[in-house]
């Protein structure tokens, strides 16, 4: 009932989820050598949850690792400028879909009680 309700909204919340979960990682192994930084291709993700797949079958399908702009020395690729917009434009994505989630909870709720 919850896909019906919420659409394609409820997936994203959970990719948008662990995605934020994946950068937070990256950000604190920013000091670790050898640290390769990953990231979820959201969109591929999405995808493959629309078409079928479990949630980790399509976030696994979507990891990728990230090219970093410059090379470091200790062979760790997290740049944290990089990390830190990836993590805003999630962070501000995630609210909004949350927003559009609790407001059909609203709308249902009020048209259950007749308003």
């Amino acid at each position: 009932m919850s896909e019906g309700l919420f659409g394609i909204h409820g997936a994203a919340l959970e990719l948008r989820s662990q995605r934020m979960g994946l950068i937070t990682s990256n950000i604190a192994n920013a000091a670790t050598p050898g640290y390769r930084a990953r990231d979820i291709d959201f969109n591929a993700a999405l995808q493959a949850r629309l078409n079928g797949a479990e949630q980790s079958q399509a976030v696994d399908m979507a990891t990728r690792y990230r090219v970093p702009t410059m090379a470091s020395m200790d062979g760790n690729t997290v740049e944290l400028a990089n990390e830190q917009l990836a993590f805003a434009q999630n962070a501000v994505a995630y609210s909004a879909t949350l927003s559009f989630i609790g407001a059909r909870v609203q709308t249902v709720t009020r048209a259950l009680q007749g308003e």
